[in-house]
């Protein structure tokens, strides 16, 4: 049995709660251009556009709720003897209301910032293009996520972890997206053994160890129940 689980989590865990994921052919970035709503330069440019953009996010995952592969990382997190970290791509609430504790590396639509001074606080459900910080009153409030040229959050805890882990499981990501994609080489340097677990093969399925193809519903509980049985944790 792994000791040490690292799992990354991405959009494709939470699709099947009715969230879209990002880079498939009907996906979010085939609706919307990612430098109209997702660049700190499109919300200097078009503040109004990209808080509606999260405003709408932010009420979709609200509505949203865990599906039973959520459901059974909080189940392994909670019963596995050894550790298990979870480290979530996605910037919705899923794993928490599960039960499980994440780190999320790309930010959450609940949480806010101020761009002036970097204050975070609890997001209201809609956030104006003037959104003031509570506590410099700068008019710079944005949605705390992570915009693509910044730079993800906890990554030198991450590569920690990855280099720490005996099993590095990767689910539900199109591993296009870096440096989250790129987690699958650090942890075969360290030694650590990996296995995806995904709907359909993606871009990094060749540097794992092992591959479970299927819906997250199905073969992450599956998964999570052969590792607390004391079976194989690697597929």
């Amino acid at each position: 049995m792994a000791d040490t689980i690292v799992i990354l989590t991405g959009a494709g865990i939470s699709a099947e709660s009715g969230l879209g994921t990002f880079r498939d052919t009907d996906g979010l970035w085939s609706k919307v251009r990612i430098e109209d709503v997702a660049t700190p330069e499109a919300f200097a440019r078009d503040p109004a556009r990209v808080q509606e953009f999260y405003n709408m996010r932010r009420t979709q995952a609200a509505g949203a709720a865990p599906n039973p592969a959520h459901h059974a990382l909080a189940r392994l997190q909670r019963d596995h003897p050894g550790r298990v970290v979870i480290v979530t791509q996605n910037v919705d609430g899923l794993h928490e209301a599960a039960g499980a504790t994440v780190l999320h590396m790309h930010g959450a639509l609940d949480r806010a910032l101020c761009a002036a001074c970097g204050h975070r606080w609890p997001a209201p459900a809609e956030m104006r293009p003037e959104e003031p910080c509570p506590a410099c009153d700068a008019p710079a409030g944005r949605p705390d996520v992570v915009w693509f040229g910044e730079m993800p959050h906890h990554m030198e805890e991450i590569a920690e972890l990855l280099a720490a882990a005996d099993l590095f499981v990767a689910i539900g990501t199109s591993g296009q997206v870096y440096p989250a994609a790129g987690f699958v080489q650090e942890a075969r340097l360290a030694g650590v053994e990996t296995l995806e677990l995904n709907l359909a093969e993606s871009d990094v399925s060749a540097a794992f160890d092992r591959h479970e193809i299927g819906p997250a519903s199905e073969i992450v509980p599956d998964w999570v129940d052969r590792v607390l049985s004391g079976g194989r944790a690697r597929g």
